[in-house]
């Protein structure tokens, strides 16, 4: 009886080989001392650019706060120069407007001395009517202005009418047994222009000078 077993009826443990040593391992190429030096000297330089660009950035935000500190005092400051500049610039228009004014209303008296009833009337019209001497005193150019417009309505409310050739034409000066009212144009003027918060004189120096030189 042969011990020989057909190739056909081996099991797979009983076909076991020895495997070929023909497959060639795969070589490992380590780097040289010279690439070690070259990656050591690449990762300090990342290192290096990580820690600059890091430091760059703080730097930039911190120079961005201080730059936004300085713009907001700046912007302060200019609000700050602005309200006094417009406070300034307000004072001189309101002065100006003022100085027009007066030189409109006196030019309008000159033109229209019929314009001073109307102070004369008000200021008659806020008080009572008198059984008593009660006097309405003007220049006398005025005082006869005043006679042919209202004369007979001022001698009615117990009004006499008083020349004084001293005032300005324009303006009035009412005195009774208790009382005396200033009506004239500068003392309304004086009295609008401080409740503007102004010192704006009704006449100025020179014109004050001109009315008191003596005529030639």
């Amino acid at each position: 009886m042969s011990d020989t077993t057909a190739p056909e009826k081996l099991t797979a443990w009983q076909r076991w080989e020895l495997p070929a040593f023909t497959t060639s391992r795969e070589r490992v190429n380590l780097p040289t001392a010279q690439e070690l030096e070259q990656i050591e000297q690449q990762v300090h330089d990342e290192g290096y650019q990580a820690g600059y660009k890091e430091g760059q950035q703080r730097g930039y935000a911190e120079g961005m706060q201080q730059a936004t500190q300085t713009i907001r005092h700046l912007q302060e400051l200019s609000v700050l120069l602005q309200s006094q500049v417009d406070e300034l610039v307000i004072k001189e228009l309101t002065g100006l407007a003022l100085d027009v004014a007066r030189q409109v209303i006196q030019q309008s008296l000159k033109v229209q001395p019929e314009l001073l009833l109307g102070l004369v009337r008000e200021a008659v019209g806020s008080l009572p009517v008198f059984n008593q001497a009660a006097h309405v005193i003007l220049n006398p150019q005025d005082a006869a202005l005043l006679r042919e417009q209202m004369g007979e309505q001022l001698a009615h409310s117990g009004w006499k009418i008083l020349e004084d050739a001293r005032m300005e034409r324009g303006n009035a000066r009412l005195e009774t047994a208790n009382s005396e009212v200033d009506a004239s144009l500068a003392a309304r003027w004086q009295r609008v222009t401080a409740a503007m918060g102004q010192d704006a004189p009704w006449l100025l120096r020179d014109e004050s000078e001109a009315g008191d030189a003596p005529a030639a």
